[in-house]
């Protein structure tokens, strides 16, 4: 299965820069998005086979999530059942055959990290949830986590301390799901990669610079690693300022089928 996560930036926005045509060219089964800044009745997409849920903040052109899938899910739910963070549009969870599929835009703590108190119960919050979703079934789960979580997953991480995205408090949040039982699927792969940046300023020609940020990811359950098959970053694809980023997991019949031979 091969799904892909992409901050759009305003997905009517991204209408208008060959967001169709990317979707067809990359040719995922599942497409989950972060800051649609829509309502569902706003846009409309020419994408036959896909499957549209919307999840959009009570405030207009605000946040907001969607997934569009070709791969039926058995259950759709919106938001993480806490309600000082429901309203934003912020997370929405497909209950697939053998997992659950979530996608999260996580809250930016904003200039000056006027909402880094909020962030920090967010995050303690959203945690709970995927562990909550564990006892079920493992879980796949990507988006824009407003997180560099290493030197290198960003240009300058000197001058970028305290800022917005690279605090000790946001970071040490990320390490701390991470030692929760989860795994950061790039890394997985490319543990010691540079200059691979998923979010790039419009300013000051930072895209054409790659001065960058790694900001979105697709991080799975342990119990999935064996399911892994490859992870990417697309930064060959414009219409936003940031680039889709791709995880290919195995189907589970492939997996033990597999795991049988040997």
């Amino acid at each position: 299965m091969k799904l892909i996560s992409w901050n759009v930036n305003g997905l009517r926005a991204a209408l208008g820069k060959g967001f169709e045509e990317t979707c067809r060219a990359l040719d995922a089964d599942v497409y989950c998005l972060q800051e649609t800044k829509c309502q569902p009745d706003q846009v409309s997409l020419n994408l036959p086979g896909w499957q549209a849920c919307f999840n959009s903040a009570e405030k207009k052109g605000y946040s907001g999530t969607a997934i569009l899938t070709r791969v039926p899910p058995l259950q759709v739910t919106y938001g993480i059942g806490v309600d000082e963070f429901d309203h934003e549009g912020r997370v929405i969870t497909m209950e697939m055959k053998d997992f659950y599929l979530v996608t999260v835009y996580t809250p930016n703590s904003q200039d000056g990290l006027a909402r880094l108190d909020w962030r920090m119960r967010w995050e303690d919050a959203f945690l709970s949830y995927l562990k909550k979703l564990e006892e079920s079934k493992p879980v796949v789960f990507c988006g824009d986590l407003n997180v560099a979580h290493r030197e290198i997953d960003l240009k300058n991480p000197s001058t970028n301390r305290r800022n917005p995205g690279f605090t000790d408090e946001e970071r040490e949040k990320m390490s701390r799901l991470l030692e929760n039982g989860f795994v950061d699927t790039f890394r997985y792969f490319y543990p010691d990669a540079r200059d691979r940046y998923s979010w790039w300023s419009y300013r000051f020609h930072a895209r054409e610079k790659n001065v960058g940020w790694r900001i979105d990811y697709f991080i799975v359950s342990e119990s999935l690693k064996s399911r892994l098959v490859s992870a990417d970053i697309h930064n060959e694809i414009y219409g936003s300022d940031h680039c889709p980023v791709e995880l290919v997991i195995s189907d589970s019949a492939r997996c033990e089928n597999a795991e049988s031979v040997v």
